[in-house]
């Protein structure tokens, strides 16, 4: 099981680009008011209960953390979306995904090969 960490400024985000040199990170964007991002969140949830990858987790609330959503677009150079989630390694986006597509099976499936 894989516990995610809920980033809240600029400076922890910083700091989990420059931890994904040393353990994968999965970031995930979360809207709290909307469905869509709310059954994504549960996905994401229901992967990291059963993950056994080494790989670090975090979560951004993307309207109560506005400002640190807005820099992952500007870090990653990949336009705002939630929800959304990004697998990140050496400080390279290496997959990224949004709404409908954040399922245990594509997480699963974008993690495997490169957290182990």
């Amino acid at each position: 099981m894989i516990e995610y960490k809920e980033l809240h400024a600029n400076d922890e985000l910083e700091q989990v680009w420059e931890s994904s040199t040393e353990k994968p990170v999965l970031l995930f964007k979360h809207s709290t008011t909307c469905p869509i991002s709310a059954k994504a969140y549960g996905q994401f949830q229901t992967f990291l209960e059963s993950a056994d990858q080494a790989l670090d987790s975090y979560l951004v609330k993307v309207i109560e953390d506005r400002a640190v959503s807005n820099q992952i677009a500007e870090m990653t150079d990949v336009k705002h979306e939630s929800p959304q989630i990004f697998l990140i390694k050496d400080k390279e986006i290496l997959w990224h995904t949004s709404h409908s597509k954040i399922t245990v099976e594509n997480i699963g499936e974008a993690v495997r090969g490169v957290a182990k």
